[in-house]
């Protein structure tokens, strides 16, 4: 592959080495004519000489006349060429420019080699290197000169001499039918030439206006020739006549071998013939010439260029991505962008936060439990199984507590970014559960990086509410909840702090503990004084990871090292810190709980205690003194215990470490009602006909849901984290590709592996099955797809083929309607088709595929989403879109925590859309089901699933989106 590219970057090089050779060739050309027509005239007839002296001191010369190479190739003729004072410039472009009047300027006698063109006479030596000449200029005739229509006449004839000693400019070439190369030597040949007595006249300029080319025509190689002769002719006056029966010696300088002059026009049209063969083999070199010019820009630029050959680029990073219009659309520019008619509502949230966050699952009066994930707080009813969601927070939700009234929650976010990258402020939202609405936005401003802890003063029925921000000093705050303002604040400690609470007495005292401590707080006048708790003889465990206060108001706290610690109030040690000391809390108690961390502990009626084990994974029931009473174990699967939350006093809910809720007693065990991944996720299928999907990611999990019951069906576990999945059309079996180059197939129902194989060694992004199901294509991040036969019913997997082409990994891709084609996009934000019914054969020419119909539209490069770029994108800002099966909408994966909705299709830059927050992390997927009802969303590290339910608009369909456009049609909405 890298050869193919090395060898077509060689050829467009070799195309460019031709095309300036041919400018340089024509630049001499011009140089040469001139002086070499002067010589001439001059020859035979000696008074033309001082009417061309006067004419080039007109004209701002000096002794010589110059045409510039430079001037030559910018396409610009110098002033020392014209002394029209209305002269027409022409550019490179073939655009005219505005006169230019000339002013006669001396210029200096000596002058670069490559553009020198004073007369040299046989034996004279002008201590400059000769500039060898093309052939066109060595062959060129006495009658090049004469007017046009006027014959010979014999019996008048010149002298013509070759200088010895001149290279020639080209080498022989080798000759169709075979034959040896000559070389050139240096000679002299005397030839007579019959010269007409006549006036020659000067040869008329010819200009654009008299229509005798085209704007276009002024800028091609030809109308330079072209207009570059017409410069020896725009000087006034006629020159004086020939006499009759004169003979002049004259001079030419490289003059062809007269002799061979049929042959070397053969020659010469051999070579124009493989200059043209290698274009044809590079068609996308004067393109892309083009394109380079049009790009330029800041990188990351994204615009549009609509081109009249019915193709429109845009830029990502600088580099050009042509799309090609479809036959269908007459008019580009009149097309109507408008955001589609359909919406999505927030229907369910898959999932919940228990790796990384503590105290984050309350229960409800009204039979709701609320927990978090991503942005969303989720009020799940248990018994009805129904959610509704408090949305209102603009990043992940860190953290959360209940008011005292059990109807108030507050919640506490991450500072997070935009997506110009600056930072956001975190907040505190207090809000009402039972109508969702935002009471209060507590600290916006006031926090740093994030809020960490949360928690409502309970003596004087929640009036004030304490937050512990991340900022390096965890600094401590308490806030008036009806006013919304500060009521004081400190420095915490720079260590992890990972609970805070209000004395449930006492208003005035908080505690606060984290790794490696236990502050007691006291609050008064708006100041507080800290004291740390003493561990004295007791091991100073490295986390205090809880505490809960028991009925006799003494503090007790789980630790890292499985033990929970009892902490009171004890008189001072005068022996030890002297007079003055003050009282001090201090270890009372020491009760060996469990293996490994407590990482929870509850409070029931009554004074009995919960705590949850890490390690043990137990859940242990504790008397008022401490006494064990009852344990139990929760299942492997599940991990370890990361929060208790009571529902009637003998039934509990419990959130852990892999991200699932159980419900359930001692008695009757324990079921999971939430589940969830436990990192990052990016494969996503929905099925083809029966509302499931299947989700795979980093944890090597492999879930089929269910979006009618809201429900995890089942979930294994492989050998490696999966990246992608697809159903297999006949909605049998399903494809995972994994993260090392192996891809598996199970079966739905019984879950078993019934084919694997593996492709290359590198992780696999996208698998695709063909509409009829005959084909699995598998993208890999080596740059393949690898094309298989799939036979009896998605059971048994042969290789097809291969398709090599892309220089980068491969992305996303789909399948022709018709199963024969694919489009692929790839990490280099390169589109490309294939031909897979013919072998896996690329299609060079894209332009063919601009018709063809899609069976599923996932790439993200497409002419049919072009729209749905953001200006500045990278070409990683989208991570994955997905059209309808009505084909009427197309959602959007961005890099930006959200999911957009636009009318399918939208090929116009800017085109306006429906968008939709919730996820807290990069959403890395999204799928509609196989009925449009609803889509389904992944987030990245947010290891959140969202199911979006789509409200349906007005009618109209693709087709008439993409009807040709009348002139009267009004310009797309951009908002």
């Amino acid at each position: 592959m890298m050869e193919g590219r090395l060898q077509a970057q060689e050829d467009e090089i070799t195309l460019l080495k031709s095309s300036l050779s041919d400018a340089l060739r024509k630049i001499h050309l011009h140089d040469q004519l001139l002086p070499l027509l002067k010589q001439q005239l001059i020859a035979v007839n000696p008074n033309a000489a001082g009417v061309l002296n006067q004419v080039c001191c007109t004209d701002g010369c000096s002794g010589r006349t110059t045409l510039s190479s430079s001037s030559a190739v910018d396409g610009i003729r110098s002033p020392a060429t014209s002394q029209l004072s209305d002269s027409i410039v022409t550019n490179a472009n073939g655009h005219i420019e505005n006169p230019v009047s000339l002013t006669p300027r001396s210029r200096p006698t000596t002058q670069d080699r490559s553009t020198q063109t004073e007369i040299a006479l046989p034996g004279q030596d002008t201590g400059q290197k000769k500039v060898p000449l093309p052939r066109r200029v060595q062959s060129l005739q006495l009658e090049d000169a004469l007017a046009p229509g006027k014959p010979l006449v014999e019996g008048t004839r010149a002298m013509l001499h070759r200088v010895s000693g001149w290279e020639e400019e080209y080498e022989e070439e080798q000759e169709k039918g075979g034959g040896e190369q000559e070389k050139e030597q240096s000679w002299m040949s005397s030839v007579e030439e019959i010269i007409q007595p006549t006036t020659i006249k000067c040869l008329q300029r010819e200009d654009y206006q008299d229509r005798s080319c085209s704007p276009e025509e002024l800028g091609s190689p030809s109308t330079s020739v072209r207009t570059s002769d017409s410069n020896l002719s725009s000087r006034s006056g006629h020159l004086s006549p020939i006499q009759e029966g004169e003979k002049k010696l004259l001079v030419r300088r490289n003059s062809e071998k007269l002799v061979n002059a049929e042959k070397q026009r053969k020659r010469l049209d051999k070579k124009a013939a493989s200059s043209a063969n290698l274009l044809s083999r590079s068609p996308s070199l004067d393109t892309r010439a083009k394109e380079l010019v049009s790009s330029a820009g800041s990188p990351g630029s994204r615009r549009g260029t609509y081109s009249q050959e019915q193709s429109i680029k845009m830029f990502i990073r600088g580099r050009p991505i042509t799309m090609y219009i479809p036959s269908n659309i007459q008019n580009y520019e009149d097309l109507k962008m408008e955001p589609p008619s359909e919406r999505l509502e927030l229907d369910w949230v898959y999932g919940y936060r228990g790796r990384d966050c503590r105290a984050n699952l309350y229960f409800l009066p009204s039979g709701e439990v609320v927990f978090f994930i991503a942005c969303v707080v989720v009020l799940y009813h248990i018994n009805n199984r129904t959610q509704r969601h408090y949305d209102k927070h603009t990043d992940c939700v860190r953290c959360l507590t209940l008011h005292p009234d059990k109807v108030r929650m507050a919640s506490g976010q991450t500072a997070g970014v935009d997506k110009d990258g600056k930072p956001l402020h975190p907040c505190v939202h207090i809000w009402d559960s039972t109508t969702l609405v935002t009471l209060q936005q507590i600290g916006l401003g006031a926090f740093q990086r994030g809020v960490g802890c949360v928690a409502f003063s309970f003596a004087d029925f929640g009036t004030f509410l304490c937050v512990i921000d991340d900022s390096n000093e965890h600094m401590l705050s308490v806030w008036d909840c009806n006013k919304g303002t500060r009521h004081a604040d400190v420095k915490n400690t720079n260590e992890a702090v990972f609970c805070v609470e209000f004395n449930s007495s006492d208003s005035t005292n908080i505690i606060t503990c984290g790794k490696s401590h236990v502050y007691f707080w006291t609050l008064i006048a708006g100041q507080f004084t800290k004291k740390q708790g003493i561990f004295g003889k007791y091991k100073k465990p490295k986390f205090i990871q809880c505490f809960v206060f028991s009925l006799t108001g003494d503090v007790l706290t789980g630790d890292s090292e499985g033990n929970i610690l009892t902490w009171g109030k004890s008189a001072a040690d005068v022996k030890t810190l002297g007079k003055g000391a003050k009282e001090t809390f201090q270890i009372m108690r020491q009760t060996r709980a469990h293996e490994g961390s407590v990482f929870t502990l509850c409070t029931l009626q009554g004074g009995t205690v919960l705590s949850g084990g890490g390690k043990d994974r137990k859940i242990i029931r504790w008397s008022a003194d401490l006494a064990p009473e009852r344990e139990c174990e929760i299942p492997e699967n599940y991990g370890a215990v990361r929060t208790i939350a009571d529902v009637d006093g003998e039934e509990l809910l419990v959130g852990t470490t892999r991200n699932a809720i159980l419900r359930g007693t001692f008695s009757d065990g324990f079921v999971a009602i939430v589940q969830g991944h436990m990192d990052e996720m990016w494969g996503l299928a929905t099925h083809p006909s029966q509302n499931i999907f299947i989700t795979c990611g980093h944890d090597k999990q492999v879930c089929l849901w269910n979006t009618e019951e809201h429900k995890l069906d089942w979930c294994i576990t492989v050998e490696e984290y999966g990246l992608c999945a697809d159903f297999c059309p006949n909605g049998s079996v399903v494809s995972v590709g994994l993260s090392t180059g192996r891809w598996m197939v199970l079966d739905l129902l019984t879950r078993e592996v019934v084919s694997e194989s593996t492709d290359g060694n590198e992780q696999l992004s996208v698998m695709r099955y063909s509409p009829d199901g005959s084909f699995l294509a598998v993208g890999s991040h080596d740059n393949f797809i690898y094309i298989y036969n799939v036979t009896e019913s998605g059971r048994r997997y042969t290789r097809f083929g291969k398709c090599n082409g892309h220089s980068s990994f491969i992305t996303h891709l789909d399948w022709s309607k018709d199963g024969k084609y694919i489009m692929s996009n790839s990490g280099d934000y390169e589109i490309l088709y294939w031909d897979v019914a013919a072998g896996c054969k690329l299609l060079r020419n894209r332009f063919e595929s601009k018709d063809r119909e899609w069976a599923s539209y996932t790439c993200v490069l497409g002419f049919h989403v072009m729209g749905v770029w953001l200006e500045g994108s990278d070409g990683t800002d989208i991570n994955a879109l997905c059209r309808s099966h009505s084909e009427r909408m197309v959602a959007v994966a961005d890099d930006f925590c959200k999911v957009h909705l636009f009318q399918y299709p939208c090929p116009k830059l800017k085109a306006p859309s429906h968008k939709y927050e919730g996820h807290g992390s990069h959403v890395t997927n999204v799928c509609f089901t196989h009925s449009d009802s609803h889509l389904l969303s992944m987030g990245g590290k947010d290891t959140c699933i969202i199911q979006w339910r789509v409200i349906r608009g007005g009618a109209g369909d693709s087709s008439e989106r993409l009807a040709s456009a009348s002139p009267s049609s009004p310009e797309p909405a951009t908002s």
